[in-house]
């Protein structure tokens, strides 16, 4: 699976520790091409450190937050004590659900009989456009019948790519979905939009799962898996009231309009 050039601010990362020294701790990002970042001391825990090595060792792997970037230095700052233990799990869940996408979609390639660059191309990347990521892809295949019908991609390659996903993918429980609808006239309106979007799973438990898809401005759609209806109504409405309180904080507006089963 090819990966992205570079993660987003606030954005939680798997890195892998290369090299400690006394002030902090030089790291490569797993899913960015083995970009490398740091992690200063003061941002590896809440509390006073004395040796760092007590917190850290060279070729662990971390769930970190990327609190600061400076593009103009290529400089990347993470920080392990803005995470969660909640953040820790649901980022290790999905970091595994995406490593094990990346070898179904090698399945799917060696099915369709083409090199990995032109199936990549041809569909890989428009499916991690629509979706978000390569396993709500399989997710969404397994879900709804009609869920490739508006992918750009070779009809047999997308009912191969449905075939690879109900052999392996198990339906989520219960599912709700909705359209939600965002405006903000801000100068800085695109970004601020950005930023709200990612926080908007902030708060929800490791069991639930939410994810917003970009259907076209100002609309994008609200997908959430639970174990049941009541915590799948509990995680829609912590989502929409992370979105609206982070876009009217800009001045902005927000809007939910739930799809009807």
């Amino acid at each position: 699976m090819n990966q992205k050039d570079n993660p987003e601010l606030d954005e939680f990362v798997i890195a892998t520790v290369r090299k400690i020294l006394p002030y902090g701790a030089f790291c490569t990002l797993d899913e960015y091409g083995d970009r490398e970042a740091f992690i200063h001391i003061s941002e590896v825990a809440s509390r006073w450190i004395k040796n760092i090595h007590e917190f850290l060792k060279e070729g662990q792997k971390v769930v970190a937050r990327v609190f600061r970037m400076v593009p103009e230095k290529n400089q990347i700052d993470l920080s392990l004590k803005r995470v969660s233990d909640i953040d820790r799990r649901r980022k290790i869940e999905s970091y595994r659900k995406e490593k094990r996408a990346a070898k179904l979609f090698e399945l799917v390639e060696k099915r369709i009989g083409k090199p990995h660059e032109q199936v990549w191309r041809d569909m890989g990347e428009v499916l991690v456009e629509k979706f978000g990521t390569l396993y709500s892809a399989f997710e969404e295949a397994v879900m709804s019948e009609c869920s490739l019908d508006s992918i750009k991609a070779p009809e047999e390659w997308k009912s191969i790519f449905k075939e690879v996903a109900a052999q392996n993918i198990k339906k989520p429980r219960v599912r709700i979905t909705g359209t939600l609808t965002l405006t903000c006239n801000d100068a800085d309106g695109i970004e601020i939009i950005k930023r709200v979007l990612h926080g908007a799973v902030e708060g929800l438990g490791v069991e639930e799962e939410a994810r917003v898809t970009y259907l076209g401005a100002p609309r994008y759609m609200v997908a959430v898996t639970a174990p049941d209806y009541k915590k799948a109504e509990k995680a829609v409405a912590t989502v929409f009231k992370n979105v609206k309180d982070g876009i009217e904080e800009k001045q902005g507006c927000a809007t939910f309009e739930r799809e009807e089963k």
